[in-house]
C-alpha cells in the first residue's frame, strides 16, 4: 500500500474509533469503548507507517 493510502486508512480508522468511543461512553457500553480505543490506536499506527514510508522515499530520492 502507498504511504498516502496508509495515512488515509489511518485517519479513517482513528475517526471511526473516536466515534465508537463516544457512542460507547454515551450508552455505557464498555465493550464498544474498548473497540473504539483499539481502532483509534490502529489508525495512529497506520498513519505512522505512512509517514515512515514518506521519510524513507525522501531519503532514497536524495541519494
Amino acid at each position: 500500500m502507498s504511504s498516502t493510502g496508509d495515512k488515509v486508512k489511518g485517519m479513517a480508522n482513528e475517526a471511526a474509533g473516536n466515534v465508537k468511543q463516544g457512542v460507547g461512553k454515551a450508552t455505557g457500553n464498555d465493550r464498544l469503548r474498548a473497540e473504539g480505543t483499539v481502532q483509534e490506536k490502529k489508525g495512529e499506527a497506520q498513519q505512522a507507517i505512512g509517514k515512515a514510508k514518506d521519510a524513507l522515499k525522501k531519503g532514497i530520492d536524495k541519494a
